[in-house]
């Protein structure tokens, strides 16, 4: 290979360190991320559940209010019942008595089971603050080593990015572009090895994409310093030094 080529296999370490450390990087702030996004789904939920004992009670309130009116409601039946004239009348006072009395009933039961549900709920809101605790704490913990992490892997980053400053030195403007390009496309990996398919035979494939490669192309880049990219996936195509004899 020329010098062009040589230059790009070269850049192609570098782009792949330097992916790797980003990577590494990106994945460090991700746990973060990922974390303090547990932290917000408990703290939405602890809201939601207060929210919903809010309404319970309310509920529940506006209910004994109704209890209240009721039981006026009821003694006055009764007293209507004692002051009753024929059987007649006794006997309808009575009966929308009992009716008041077994509506009343229901509404107590529907009372105490929503002071129930506002029991278990608030049972439910003091382990969703644990939880929270729990999880701030964590939150806290994976931050701060997270920090020191993100620290070592910036200054990875701008050693690395050094290193391929340098290299895009000395590769043409044209090539350079080229490598780009493709590289955003296969997340950095711009090039791809000629291989041989059969040692005993002529056969040449992408190392990208693995379609054939036509001897034509194996002969260009045995003779050519070029750009040669494959006709199927793109990647720029080279060869090792040993490969072709």
């Amino acid at each position: 290979m020329g010098p062009v080529l040589n230059g790009l296999v070269k850049l192609q370490r570098v782009e792949n360190r330097l992916r790797a450390v980003k990577t590494k990087l990106a994945r460090c702030r991700r746990g973060v991320l990922f974390q303090e996004s547990q932290l917000r789904t408990l703290q939405n939920g602890l809201e939601a559940k207060q929210e919903e004992i809010k309404q319970t009670k309310l509920q529940a309130g506006r209910l004994e209010i109704d209890l209240k009116d009721r039981d006026e409601q009821i003694d006055k039946l009764r007293g209507h019942l004692n002051l009753a004239r024929t059987n007649k009348e006794y006997s309808a006072l009575l009966t929308e008595l009992n009716t008041a009395k077994a509506d009343d009933s229901k509404i107590e039961t529907q009372v105490l089971e929503l002071m129930k549900n506002v029991e278990t709920d608030e049972a439910s809101c003091e382990e969703i603050r644990l939880q929270i605790e729990t999880q701030r704490s964590k939150v806290d913990e994976i931050r701060k080593d997270a920090e020191s992490k993100a620290v070592e892997l910036e200054k990875d980053i701008a050693e690395v990015q050094a290193e391929w400053d340098i290299a895009t030195k000395e590769i043409p403007a044209a090539a350079l572009q080229f490598f780009h390009r493709v590289a955003e496309t296969y997340d950095g990996e711009a090039m791809a090895e000629v291989e041989q398919v059969d040692e005993s035979s002529q056969s040449y494939s992408c190392g990208g994409c693995f379609m054939g490669i036509p001897a034509e192309i194996v002969n260009v880049l045995s003779g050519k310093d070029e750009i040669v990219r494959c006709s199927n996936c793109t990647r720029i195509l080279y060869l090792k030094k040993d490969e072709i004899e």
